[in-house]
């Protein structure tokens, strides 16, 4: 799949009524499916979209610039990253050949191969050492910079995750304190929730659910999987940490998702799913959704998975992402 090529009016034209500031932030996102805050993080990270400020200081956006991002955001939902999409509309505009983008998603396996280990481990270095030293605007023009090279699922699966174990096999050790580990843990939440809200425009089905189990509150495992999930247009219902069983149910049967998905990290929360279908009767007879565990607990102890109902994930995120994948392809009739 090529991009066009013709995209607005080449950056640096001459100056044209197309250039007037009409449109504030609010409507330039309603009209465009864009987020405010990425369009405030995409000004400050790559200079795009160009915004002029009202006599209040308040961004003003063209009705060229408001081409330019529906273009850009035609070409994050073919699959490009944020960094890439803008970068390619200026190389078009600058009168270069189109770019090549894939028709989907990468999958998980091919990811690493594509990309060069030791930078993927320099990024996690840097990640960690600026989170350990508290420097959160660090952080973040280390992940812009890493926006600008690498794909977000690099990013989630060889930067975050190592830099997110490293600092908890610190905590475990006494090397990394709990303000530290926390304040970490909470900066990479919020992150997490931003990809999460700015996904690919999702797929009309139903949705899948995720949740923590029961008195467990290690989300951070489950996040990452929403958001590699909603990068592959898949509609999320996220309700994170120690959701019980009963509430979990109830809101169950008023979604009607394609999928249910529960994690656990302890043993004393994967007992908690030991008697799920009792909670949702309708779900284990009907077969209305399916029902999927996973989490460290259950790859740990292989035990905690004999005799409990459902769809078992698997080991890794990787692993998860993949067989969830195919199982609501399956169950949503969707073969590409």
């Amino acid at each position: 799949m090529t991009l066009p090529s013709e995209p607005p009016h080449p950056i640096g034209g001459a100056r044209t009524p197309a250039d007037a500031p009409i449109f504030n932030i609010g409507a330039v996102a309603r009209m465009t499916g864009l987020s405010v805050a990425a369009l405030r993080a995409w000004e400050r990270r790559y200079g795009f979209p160009q915004a002029e400020r009202s006599a209040g200081r308040q961004r003003v956006y063209s009705q060229r610039a408001l081409e330019e991002l529906r273009w850009v955001k035609a070409r994050i939902d073919q699959g490009m990253q944020a960094g890439q999409a803008i970068r390619a509309l200026k190389h078009v505009q600058s009168g270069q050949p189109a770019l090549e983008v894939p028709d989907r998603p990468m999958r998980v396996s091919s990811w690493s191969a594509a990309t060069d280990d030791q930078a993927l481990q320099a990024f996690a270095r840097r990640v960690t050492g600026s989170l350990m030293a508290h420097d959160l605007a660090g952080t973040d023009r280390i992940l812009a910079e890493a926006l600008a090279v690498l794909s977000l699922e690099d990013i989630l699966l060889s930067v975050l995750r190592p830099a997110l174990t490293g600092l908890g096999e610190g905590w475990e050790t006494g090397e990394v304190t709990v303000a530290t580990e926390h304040l970490a843990s909470a900066y990479i939440r919020q992150r997490l929730l931003l990809w999460l809200a700015e996904g690919a425009p999702p797929r009309p089905v139903p949705p899948t659910v995720l949740a923590c189990a029961p008195g467990d509150w290690h989300e951070i495992g489950l996040l990452i999987l929403a958001v590699l999930l909603r990068r592959r247009h898949w509609p999320i219902q996220y309700l994170g940490p120690a959701v019980p069983l009963a509430d979990l149910a109830a809101f169950v049967r008023s979604t009607q998702p394609a999928a249910v998905v529960v994690v656990a990290t302890t043993t004393t929360a994967a007992a908690a799913l030991g008697d799920w279908t009792s909670e949702f009767p309708e779900l284990a007879s009907r077969g209305r959704a399916i029902f999927c565990y996973g989490g460290r607990a259950f790859s740990q102890d292989p035990s905690l998975r004999a005799g409990l109902p459902g769809h078992y994930l698997g080991a890794t995120l990787e692993e998860s992402l993949e067989r969830l994948d195919g199982l609501l392809r399956d169950i949503t009739g969707i073969l590409s």
